[in-house]
Formats: C-alpha cells, sequence, structure tokens
C-alpha cells in the first residue's frame, strides 16, 4: 500500500514515523509544511522538516519532540551574553544543519534536494518532501495586528488572539517536483494529527495540492483529545476563532477534504457528531507517549484504510 502522509509538528512527526515503522520505506511519502520556515542570523531555519526528519532518523529530542538528541547550547548561550536575540532556541548540533542548508541554498540547490541529501545523511528511509521549494510565510493575523508566525508561536509563545491566517507567496508557489506525482500514485492520503490551521492549511494553498489530495482516499487524525490539542495552539486557535475545539470541529474543518477520520477513544461519545462529517470514522487510542505507540496508531490507520478506502 503506497500511502503518502501530509506532517508538520510534533505530532504530525510521531505519526510520520509510526508508518515508517509500519511500511516498506518504498511506500512511504511524507510531504512537509514549509509556512513556517524563517530567516533568523541569516540562516534559512525549517522548523517542520527538520522536525519530522529528526524524528524519522532517531535523532529528535525525545522531551521536547522538537530540535537534536544530546544536543548542547554554548552558541546560542554566547550570542545571549553579548545581547543578541535569544529566543529562539537555536542548538549547535541544529546550527550545523541550518548553515549546511543556508549555504546550499545560495549556492542554487532547491530545498528539496538539499532535505534528500540530508535524508540520506541520516539514514532516513522514506522519501521525504518539502511541500514547495519557492517560500511560503504563515503570518498569524492577531489582536495585536499580522505576526510571522515564528514571532507569533516562538517569540510571544502564543499570547496574542487570533482571527485568522495569511499564506503569503502560496498562491504564486508550485509544489515540489514530486509531489504531485506521489498524490497521484498513492493509495491513500493520511492527514497527520497536525495543527490544521498552520501545518496542514499551508500545504493545502499550495496550487493543485488540495486538487490531489481531494482525489485520493485520505484519512485525517485528530490532533484533539478532550478538547485540548497534545501539544501547540491548535484548539486555543479554534476556540479564538468562535469554534469549540473538540474532534468534532476537526471533522467539521477536513469535511470535503478527507473521508475517514480517525480520533481518540476518550471522546468516542463524540463518535455521532463525528459521522455527519465523515464516511468512516474510527475511537482508537490516539496519544504517542512511545514508539511503540506511533506504530500502534500507525497501524489502526493502515488497517482503517484497508478496510474502507477501496
Amino acid at each position: 500500500m503506497k500511502v503518502v502522509a501530509l506532517a508538520g509538528g510534533v505530532g504530525g512527526a510521531k505519526l510520520a514515523d509510526g508508518l515508517s515503522r509500519a511500511l516498506p520505506p518504498g511506500d512511504l511519502t511524507v510531504i512537509v509544511n514549509t509556512g513556517d520556515d524563517f530567516e533568523h542570523f541569516g540562516l534559512h531555519i525549517a522548523p517542520d522538516l527538520d522536525t519530522v526528519c529528526y524524528t524519522l532518523a532517531g535523532l529528535a529530542n525525545p522531551e521536547t519532540g522538537w530540535g537534536r538528541i544530546e544536543e548542547s547550547w554554548q552558541a546560542i548561550a554566547n550570542v545571549e551574553k553579548l545581547g543578541g536575540p535569544a529566543w529562539f532556541r537555536l542548538g549547535d548540533q541544529d546550527l550545523g544543519t541550518h548553515l549546511e542548508r543556508t549555504r546550499l541554498l545560495k549556492e542554487g540547490v532547491p530545498l528539496s534536494e538539499i532535505t534528500a541529501r540530508f535524508c540520506a545523511a541520516w539514514g532516513v528511509k522514506p522519501r521525504v518532501l518539502p511541500v514547495t521549494d519557492q517560500p511560503v510565510r504563515t503570518i498569524v493575523q492577531t489582536d495585536e495586528g499580522d505576526l510571522a508566525f515564528q514571532e507569533y508561536f516562538v517569540h510571544r509563545c502564543c499570547e496574542p488572539r487570533v482571527s485568522g491566517f495569511v499564506f503569503q507567496g502560496a498562491e504564486s508557489a508550485s509544489p515540489t517536483p514530486g509531489v504531485l506525482e506521489a498524490l497521484a500514485a498513492a493509495d491513500a492520503v493520511a492527514i497527520c494529527p497536525s495543527n490544521p490551521w498552520v501545518s496542514i492549511a499551508p500545504m493545502l494553498a499550495i496550487p493543485g495540492v488540495r486538487g490531489a489530495v481531494q482525489r485520493r482516499p485520505t484519512v485525517a487524525v485528530s490532533p484533539i483529545i478532550g478538547g485540548a490539542a497534545v501539544r501547540g495552539p491548535a484548539a486555543k486557535m479554534y476556540a479564538e476563532m468562535g469554534i469549540e475545539p473538540s474532534a468534532v470541529a476537526v471533522a467539521a474543518h477536513y469535511q470535503g477534504l478527507a473521508r475517514g477520520f480517525v480520533f481518540d477513544a476518550a471522546d468516542s461519545e463524540l463518535e455521532s457528531e463525528v459521522a455527519r462529517y465523515m464516511r468512516w470514522v474510527l475511537a482508537t487510542q490516539t496519544l504517542m507517549r512511545t514508539p511503540q505507540d506511533r506504530q500502534r496508531l500507525a497501524r489502526d490507520v493502515l488497517d482503517f484504510i484497508g478496510a474502507n478506502c477501496k
């Protein structure tokens, strides 16, 4: 079974890792959000892309879910001592990733090719594709004005009240070579439990991507359990835009895009409401605390696809 996963953030990275453990490497393509990429210290930082790649490589910090395992922080500590901006915590090993990526970009190497080289060096087996090689930047509309995503998410700790999102450059960007082909060849698409607003929506805004996903049997996994996000501001965003955060809200969000929906068994009483928006529904344990949890959820998702998406 050939599967394409749409992923961003820690939750998306974890399910992508579970799928990589459950599928032969050639059967999984992971398409990753680049809307939260930004320039910092003159370097191209790609947080979602790095989180997914580090996780697939077994290099991610198991405590935070992002950054590198066994990291050190001497460079950023010195920046802070010298009075520089230290709000975005770049570890020393992580800094090496950004230095080399930026060097290659300046030489004209596309982001997708750089990602392929890095994955080969790290031993990542599935194909990982940034959704586009062109700059797309997520702008968060708030009660304090428009904020670049990392300014809102990291520097401001998600405190400003959200009213909407803009994906700058999306309308003129094109999918990375291989993205549309992978979607067309997929037996199914899995939308990982990533933030629907800022991890998945920027990818769907790239011309051609949403339509390609709609044409395939697609299953979405909810990032919200018991009205709260496992990580990040997804639930806060729903609430601030006047939508009660729940698995039902996520199902409604993906109506018309996904045919199947997977949500946590803790919300099983919502199954009839979820079913108003989805053709097939599955309540199971979606919280991924361990690598075994990731593989178990991946197996549940794949079995669900196999039973319904034919």
